[in-house]
């Protein structure tokens, strides 16, 4: 499937998919982004422009932290989780959990909705 999400639902959504993204390890940026890419099929392309400030942003709010390293040949900035970002991580799944399960039950309410096929 490569449909992908609409903007007005992604938003306020990619703080928690970053963040579950660094919960399986320190990456930069790039990686980030194909990591994100692969675990949604596609349906969530992240552009560096979006990427980027995002990162610098929960940086700013101490939930991730970064470090440059050139080990592998190529300097590169690693971002990583910090325990106040896992917590954030932790209430934000919580609460996005939920909010799916509201909202599953509201759609099996009216009749059982199903996503249309093809």
């Amino acid at each position: 499937m490569t449909d992908r999400f609409s903007a007005e639902l992604m938003r306020g959504s990619l703080d928690l998919m970053v963040l579950s993204v660094l919960a399986q390890g320190a990456q930069y940026g790039y990686a980030v982004q194909q990591t994100l890419r692969e675990a949604t099929q596609g349906r969530v392309p992240l552009p560096a422009g979006t990427l980027y400030p995002l990162l610098h942003r929960l940086q700013d709010e101490r939930l991730i932290r970064s470090r440059w390293d050139d080990s592998t040949g190529r300097r590169r900035k690693w971002y990583e989780l910090t325990k106040t970002g896992q917590a954030r991580l932790n209430a934000q799944a919580g609460q996005w959990f939920a909010y799916v399960d509201c909202i599953r039950g509201l759609l099996d309410a009216s009749g059982g909705l199903r996503p249309a096929t093809a």
